[in-house]
C-alpha cells in the first residue's frame, strides 16, 4: 500500500480560504498495518530510551554545573543568617559558576512562585562579594522594595541597603556619586530601585521670552501710516537672540510655546530652551522635615512643630536619614528623654519598616546612572520579575537595558521567562546579553531600529504565519489579472535550536515540588454549600426564568448582546440582593427585570452568617482571616461585609484597589 502525503499553503480566493495542494509520492512503499503495530506510546519510549537520550544530550551539550558544589561557596552560604534549602543551594552554585567561572555576563533564575528567588539572588550576591562584586543594584516592583530590604538585612551580616524609591531618589544618587570611592569598600552594599521610579523622569515645557518687533504699516500706495504693528517673537532667555525656525525665520512666541515638542537649545549661546515643571508648591526644609516627623506614630503636628523649633530641621533630618535610633533616644537640654518608653517602642517598630525622603527632585534615575556614574560602578544587577521588561518599546524595559549595560554582571529573576512568542525572549536577551546577540547577527539596522533583527530572530527560532490572499483584478484585452497579497503575523512557539542556544546555557530552573522536605504549610480548599432563604430562592428562580427567556429570544435573532448581562446578573444577584435591581438591555435600554431588595442593610444573608461564624471561630483561636469579595464599584459588597463584621465586635479593614502598592 502506498502512502500519499498532501502538503501546501492556504489561499484566500473570493473570500474563501482554500488549500492549494500538491501531491508528493513517498519514496518507499510502507505497510501501514505494520507501521501502526510498531508504534509505542511516548511515555513508554521515554521510559525505555530516556537514559540513552539524556546521555546523548549531555555529551552534545555538557552542563556547566554538574552537581559538584564549590567548597568555598558553601562556606560563604554557611555564614548567612538564613540557610537556603538544598535545591536552592544547587541553583545558586550553578548561577555563580556560570558568572564567575565561565565568565558569562548574565544568568537567569527561572523559578515558580514561592521557590525563593529573592533569597537565591541575595545568596548569589553574597558569594560574588568575595570576588570583588561589592555593589549590587536591585530593580524590584515598587511594592516589593522594602521586602527586598528586609530580606537582605535578614540574610547577610553587616550588609548596608540604600532605598531608591521615593521623591528623594535624586538626592540619594547625588550622595552615592559623592561617596563612590568609599561605598562597598568595607561591607556589601545593596541599592534597591523601584521599577516605576527607575523610569520616572520630569515633565518639561518650552522656555522663552518675548521680543517685540515693531514696524510701521504702509498704505495702498506704499506710504507709511500712523499705525504700528507689533510682532512678538520667541527669544532666548539668556542671550536674547531671536529663535529661528527650520526656514531660518523668526518664530512667533505663541507658536514656540504651544507647538515645540522636543527639548531645544539656543544656537547662539547654547542655553537650554526648556524648563522643568514642578508639581505643586515647593516646600522649604522645615516644612519637609515637619511632614516627615508627622508620619511617625505618637507624633502629631504640634509635637512635630515643637521638635523642629527646639532641635532644628537640619539636626532632625540627619538623624532620620542616618540613624533613626538616635532620634528615638532624643534628649532635651536637661538630659531627659523626649519620648516615653511606650512611645519609643511604637516608634522603633514603625521606623524599622519606614524610609524617609527629603528630596523633591524628578530626574530619571536610570538617566542619572547612565550619565553621572562610571561604567561598572554597580558590580551586579539583580532584576526581579524579569519578564516585565520584555516589551520592545516600554520605558522600563529600555531603562533596565541601560542599567544592565552599566553593570558588570546581571542576574534575571523570573517565574515566566517567555510569554509564548519568540520575540518575548529577543528583547530580554538584547538587554542582558547584547554581545551574544550581536555575534549572532541580530544588530541595529541603518534606521537605528531592532525591528528587522527581531523579525529575523522570529524567522529563525520562532513561528511566523503567512496568509496568501488572491483577488481577481481587472480584465485585460488578452488575459485576466490576478493579485496576491501576503500577510505575515507571529504565532506562539519557540524552536528547539533557540532553546539550546539562548535558554539552556544561561538559565537555572526550579520548581516548587523540587524543594521537598515538607517545608511548605499544608493547603486545603473546602467548598461550603449554603442554601438561600425561601424568599431569595423564589426571587432568583423568577429572575433566572425571565432572563433565560429573553436570552433565548435574542439568540434566535442572532443578537448576542445579552450573554454578558444575563451571566453577570445571575452570578451577582445572590450576593447583592440587599439592594434593588433594575436590569436593562445594553443596546435598547428596555427593562428586562426589576426586583426590590430582599435583605435589609443590617440583615445578613445565610452566606454572610456563615462567614461571620467562620471569622469568630478563627478569632477565638487567635488567627486572622482574609476575606476576598468579587463585587466592587456598582455592586460593592466590601462596605456591607465590614459593617456586618464590626457589629460582631470584629476588627475589620478594607483593602481597595486604590490603596498604593507602596
Amino acid at each position: 500500500m502506498t502512502e500519499t502525503t498532501l502538503t501546501g499553503t492556504y489561499l484566500e480566493i473570493n473570500g474563501q480560504l482554500v488549500a492549494e495542494e500538491r501531491e508528493v509520492i513517498a519514496d518507499e512503499t510502507v505497510n501501514l498495518d505494520e507501521s501502526i503495530q510498531n508504534q509505542i506510546p511516548l511515555t513508554q519510549f521515554i521510559q525505555d530510551f530516556g537514559e540513552g537520550l539524556m546521555a546523548a544530550v549531555a555529551n552534545q551539550n555538557p552542563p556547566i554545573y554538574d552537581g559538584s558544589p564549590n567548597p568555598e561557596w558553601e562556606v560563604v552560604m554557611d555564614k548567612l543568617k538564613r540557610q537556603p534549602f538544598q535545591a536552592q543551594l544547587e541553583r545558586i552554585q550553578a548561577v555563580c559558576k556560570l558568572l564567575l567561572d565561565e565568565g558569562a555576563s548574565a544568568a537567569v533564575l527561572n523559578g515558580e512562585m514561592g521557590t525563593g528567588k529573592t533569597m537565591m539572588g541575595i545568596a548569589a550576591a553574597a558569594i560574588m562579594y568575595g570576588y570583588g562584586y561589592r555593589r549590587t543594584l536591585v530593580i524590584a516592583p515598587p511594592h516589593l522594595v522594602y521586602k527586598w530590604r528586609r530580606e537582605i538585612l535578614e540574610t547577610i551580616t553587616n550588609a548596608r541597603t540604600w532605598v531608591l524609591n521615593g521623591p528623594d531618589t535624586l538626592r540619594q544618587l547625588l550622595k552615592i556619586r559623592a561617596l563612590r570611592n568609599e561605598i562597598g569598600s568595607e561591607r556589601p552594599e545593596f541599592f534597591i530601585l523601584g521599577r516605576v521610579r527607575m523610569r520616572m523622569g520630569f515633565d518639561w515645557q518650552p522656555s522663552a521670552v518675548k521680543r517685540n518687533h515693531y514696524c510701521r504699516m504702509l498704505d495702498g500706495d506704499g506710504k507709511p501710516v500712523d499705525t504700528i504693528a507689533t510682532q512678538s517673537n520667541a527669544a532666548c532667555p539668556d542671550c536674547g537672540s531671536v529663535i529661528l525656525n527650520e526656514d531660518e525665520e523668526p518664530t512667533a512666541y505663541w507658536q514656540f510655546m504651544r507647538e515645540t515638542d522636543r527639548r531645544r537649545a539656543c544656537k547662539v549661546c547654547g542655553s537650554q530652551l526648556w524648563t522643568l515643571i514642578r508639581n505643586g508648591v515647593q516646600k522649604n526644609r522645615d516644612e519637609i522635615i515637619h511632614g516627615a516627623i508627622c508620619k511617625i506614630p505618637t507624633i502629631g503636628p504640634k509635637t512635630a512643630e515643637k521638635l523642629v523649633k527646639g532641635f532644628g530641621a537640619e539636626v532632625l533630618g540627619n538623624m532620620l536619614d542616618d540613624n533613626v535610633f538616635e532620634f528615638i533616644n532624643l534628649m532635651n537640654e536637661n538630659g531627659d528623654l523626649v519620648f516615653s518608653d511606650r512611645q519609643a517602642k511604637r516608634m522603633e517598630s514603625a521606623l524599622a519598616k519606614q524610609e524617609f525622603g527629603f528630596g523633591q527632585g524628578g530626574y530619571q534615575p536610570s538617566e542619572f546612572i547612565k550619565r553621572y556614574l562610571p561604567d561598572g560602578f554597580f558590580d551586579l544587577l539583580l532584576v526581579d520579575e524579569g519578564h516585565e521588561y520584555k516589551n520592545q518599546g516600554s520605558a522600563q524595559g529600555q531603562a533596565m537595558g541601560v542599567l544592565a549595560s552599566k553593570s558588570r554582571k546581571t542576574i534575571l529573576l523570573t517565574g515566566t521567562l517567555m510569554g509564548g512568542y519568540a520575540d518575548d525572549l529577543f528583547y530580554l536577551l538584547w538587554r542582558i546579553l547584547p554581545k551574544r546577540m550581536i555575534e549572532d547577527g541580530f544588530c541595529y539596522n541603518a534606521s537605528n531600529s531592532l525591528g528587522s533583527a527581531a523579525m529575523a530572530f522570529m524567522r529563525k527560532h520562532g513561528i511566523l504565519k503567512e496568509v496568501y490572499k488572491e483577488t481577481s483584478g481587472g480584465n485585460h484585452r488578452t488575459a485576466k489579472g490576478k493579485r496576491i497579497e501576503v500577510q505575515t503575523s507571529k504565532a506562539p512557539g519557540f524552536g528547539p535550536k533557540g532553546v539550546t542556544q539562548y535558554v539552556l546555557p544561561y538559565t537555572a530552573f526550579l520548581k516548587l515540588n523540587q524543594i521537598g522536605g515538607n517545608v511548605l504549610p499544608s493547603y486545603d480548599e473546602d467548598f461550603i454549600n449554603v442554601p438561600m432563604t425561601e424568599e431569595q430562592g423564589e426571587t432568583y428562580q423568577m429572575l433566572s426564568r425571565k432572563l433565560n427567556a429573553e436570552l433565548k429570544e435574542a439568540l434566535r435573532k442572532r443578537d448576542k448582546s445579552l450573554l454578558g448581562v444575563v451571566l453577570s446578573a445571575l452570578l451577582a444577584w445572590p450576593d447583592t440582593c440587599f439592594r434593588d435591581w433594575d436590569i436593562r438591555h445594553p443596546r435598547t435600554r428596555d427593562d428586562l427585570f426589576y426586583t426590590l431588595a430582599v435583605l435589609g442593610e443590617d440583615e445578613p444573608s445565610p452566606k454572610e452568617e456563615r462567614l461571620i461564624q467562620i471569622c469568630k471561630e478563627n478569632k477565638a483561636e487567635g488567627r486572622k482571616v482574609l476575606v476576598y469579595t468579587v463585587y466592587t464599584a456598582k455592586h460593592d459588597t466590601s462596605a456591607r461585609l465590614k459593617n456586618l463584621l464590626q457589629r460582631e465586635w470584629l476588627k475589620v479593614a478594607v483593602l481597595r484597589s486604590t490603596v498604593s502598592t507602596e
